[in-house]
């Protein structure tokens, strides 16, 4: 029977049904344990949150994987002591809810749809919006949550250029890499989308020399890492209308403080960190079959490569 600490005590009680009913379904037995034992070789899994108190993992010379149940990792990677595998979250939930965010805001913008919803002064504007078809996307990530979102939108007709580290094709859509390709997607893009990690290359790369490449007029929205840019360059480029708006899904210091010049701004949207969450019983099928597949000596799925950082 394997040993399973679940370190993330604040996420317990979505999990306490669900995951026990995932680990039997994939025909594994298994008991969960809360504390760490006094013989921490003994854990074979950690199920695992960074927000959570256990930040030294020496003790677990036994432990096989750690499961993180968060998409980011960036808190964690870094920790000199987790030496074990480390395997990110990707369930079926997390990348359709981000989908869902991603493709219901373009339209938003895509439509126009603020100058219909909020018209104090009852203005009959006639002007139809340009279809899908005549507007370029910018989704800068390409992983597991930017490729999904890059295909919705090009299967609504818009047209999509990624931008990845390693660039090549995904599908149908061309991906870009280095600083030209990065500032060749700006430059085209109606709308530049972000869903990159937050690492040492990707922090403040929409800065003021970068978002001095997109096209004017542009739209962003950020349902990445708040790190990805740079606060202070975007509220310029707000304020000259080389950004027409920005919706922001993420920031550097959560939950958005009240005072932050974000929250007042007319071309500014905060939604409080809701593009993409992690529903427990997609995700107890997720950490399920990873055991399953450790135990059987297949290769984890979605483990961290620490040199990237993700």
């Amino acid at each position: 029977m394997l040993t399973i600490l679940f370190a993330a005590p604040k996420d317990w009680p979505e999990y306490q049904a669900s995951l026990p009913q995932a680990l039997a379904g994939a025909g594994i037995a298994a008991r969960i344990i809360h504390e760490v034992p006094t013989d921490a070789g003994a854990v074979d899994y950690i199920i695992y949150a960074p927000s959570s108190p256990l930040q030294d993992f020496t003790a677990f010379t036994g432990c096989k994987a750690v499961l993180s149940l968060w998409a980011g990792v960036e808190r964690i990677v870094s920790n000199a002591t987790l030496t074990q595998p480390l395997c990110r979250m990707v369930e079926d939930g997390l990348t359709t809810g981000m989908v869902e965010w991603v493709v219901g805001h373009v339209m938003r913008h895509h439509l126009g749809m603020d100058a219909h919803i909020v018209n104090p002064t009852r203005a009959w504007r006639p002007v139809a919006p340009p279809l899908a078809r005549e507007r370029q996307v910018a989704m800068l990530g390409m992983g597991a949550l930017g490729s999904a979102c890059a295909q919705a939108l090009r299967g609504l007709n818009f047209n999509v250029t990624g931008w990845s580290r390693t660039g090549g094709q995904s599908g149908a859509i061309e991906v870009l890499s280095g600083k030209g390709g990065l500032r060749d997607a700006l430059g085209r893009a109606d709308f530049i989308i972000t869903l990159l990690p937050k690492t040492a290359e990707t922090e403040n790369l929409l800065n003021s020399d970068t978002l001095a490449w997109a096209k004017r007029g542009a739209v962003i929205l950020n349902p990445g890492r708040g790190a990805l840019i740079d606060d202070e360059a975007l509220l310029n480029a707000l304020e000259t209308g080389q950004i027409a708006h920005a919706t922001l899904d993420v920031f550097r210091s959560e939950p958005l403080p009240k005072d932050h010049p974000f929250w007042a701004h007319p071309k500014v949207t905060v939604t409080p960190h809701i593009a993409a969450d992690t529903r427990a019983e997609g995700a107890a099928r997720a950490l399920a079959e990873n055991i399953k597949r450790c135990e059987s000596g297949a290769p984890l799925l979605h483990r961290v490569d620490r040199a990237r950082g993700y």
